[in-house]
C-alpha cells in the first residue's frame, strides 16, 4: 500500500516552542503530502500554540507538564494507520520523514527509530555530556535486555498503529523514550534505524532538557523497568549476594563449635539466618514476578496482535482471517 493511501499522523509535544515549531510542521507537511500535523501544547507561556496554527498544525492542549503525559494523552486520542513523533524543536530533520515512513511499510515494521547523525559542521548540537550519557545509557538497556540500542533517547519515531494501541505508556517526562524502547524490546516488534540529520536548535529556543536531573531520572526509570522486566536476575542478584555473606559469616562459626562444641557469637549467627532467608525470600520474589511478568507480555502480544500490520487493511485482514 502506497503511503498516500494510508492516515499518517505526527505527533509535535511542545512547551515554549515559538521560535521553531512553525518551521517543524510546515517541514513536515511538505515532506510528506497529507500528514495530518498534531502539536500538543504543553503549558506554554508562549506563542507555541498560535504559531503552530497559522502553519497548518491542530492544536490540541495537555495540561500536565511532561513529555510522557504528551505521548500518552496523543497516542490514546489519535487514530491513524502511522505516527510519527518529533520534537518541537527543530533540531531533527523532517526531511527524514519520507524514508522513514517508507521503510515502516517496506518491512513491514512497527517502530522505526530516528539515528542522530550530527553535522560535522555543527559540533553544538549535542550539548555536553549529553551523547556520552546516550551511550551510557544504551550500554546498559543493551546489557539489561539483551539488545543492541542504537540512540535510546531519540526524539524522532515512527510507529505502526498496533504498536501505539499496544503502549501503555506510563512516564510522566523525558523517560518515554527509554519506555518506548523497552517496549519494542520485550515485545519484540520487527523494527529497524533510520540515519537523521541532527543539528542545533533556533535562536531564541532554550532546551528543556536537565542534564543530572534527566539523567537520573531515567537511570531510576531504566532500574525499575529491570527490576519488573528481568525479575530473576534482579532479585537473584540479591538473593546470592545475601546467600554467600551468609555463608562466610557462618563458616567459622561452624569450625569454632567443631573444635570447642560451642557457640560464642550467636548475633553473628542470628545474622547470617537471616541473611540466608532473606537470600530465599529475594529468590522466591523473583520467580514469582517473573511468572506475573510473562503473563503481562502474553496479554500485551495479544493486544498488539489485534490490529493488523502497517498498510494491511482492517477489512481485508478480517477476510484473511475468516
Amino acid at each position: 500500500m502506497d503511503s498516500t493511501e494510508l492516515r499518517i499522523a505526527a505527533v509535535v509535544p511542545c512547551h515554549n516552542e515559538e521560535a521553531a515549531v512553525a518551521k517543524v510542521v510546515a517541514d513536515l507537511k511538505a515532506a510528506v503530502p497529507g500528514i495530518v500535523v498534531y502539536v500538543y501544547d504543553n503549558l506554554s507561556t508562549d506563542r507555541t500554540a498560535e504559531c503552530a496554527r497559522e502553519a497548518g498544525a491542530i492544536v490540541r492542549y495537555e495540561n500536565t507538564k511532561g513529555k510522557g503525559n504528551v505521548v500518552r494523552r496523543a497516542f490514546a486520542d489519535i487514530d491513524a494507520d502511522v505516527y510519527l513523533m518529533i520534537d518541537g524543536d527543530d533540531t531533527y530533520e523532517a526531511s527524514a520523514a519520507p524514508l522513514m515512513i517508507k521503510t515502516l511499510l517496506d518491512g513491514p515494521y512497527d517502530h522505526i527509530l530516528g539515528v542522530r547523525k550530527q553535522d560535522a559542521a555543527d559540533a553544538s548540537a549535542y550539548r555536553s555530556g549529553h551523547e556520552t550519557g546516550n551511550k551510557v545509557l544504551n550500554g546498559v538497556v543493551g546489557k539489561v535486555f539483551g539488545e543492541n540500542v542504537e540512540d535510546m533517547l531519540s526524539g524522532f519515531r515512527v510507529f505502526s498503529r498496533r504498536f501505539v494501541k499496544s503502549f501503555p505508556a506510563v512516564s510522566r517526562e523525558f523517560e518515554i523514550e527509554t519506555e518506548l524502547t523497552v517496549h519494542s524490546l520485550h515485545l519484540r516488534v520487527p523494527q529497524t534505524s533510520v540515519a537523521v540529520g541532527f543539528r542545533d536548535r533556533p535562536a531564541g529556543s532554550e532546551s528543556k532538557l536537565r542534564t543530572y536531573r534527566d539523567g537520573t531520572k531515567i537511570l531510576a526509570l531504566i532500574l525499575g523497568l529491570a527490576r519488573h522486566e528481568r525479575p530473576v536476575a534482579f532479585y537473584g542478584l540479591f538473593g546470592t549476594v545475601a546467600w554467600l555473606i551468609s555463608v562466610i559469616l557462618t563458616v567459622p562459626i561452624v569450625i569454632e563449635f567443631y573444635n570447642t562444641h560451642e557457640v560464642a557469637r550467636f548475633p553473628t549467627l542470628f545474622l547470617a539466618f537471616t541473611l540466608l532467608l532473606l537470600g530465599s525470600l529475594a529468590w522466591t520474589a523473583g520467580l514469582i514476578l517473573d511468572g506475573i511478568r510473562r503473563s503481562r507480555h502474553e496479554t500485551a502480544r495479544l493486544v498488539y496482535l489485534r490490529y493488523s500490520a502497517v498498510g494491511v487493511r482492517e477489512d481485508i485482514a478480517a477476510g484473511e482471517r475468516r
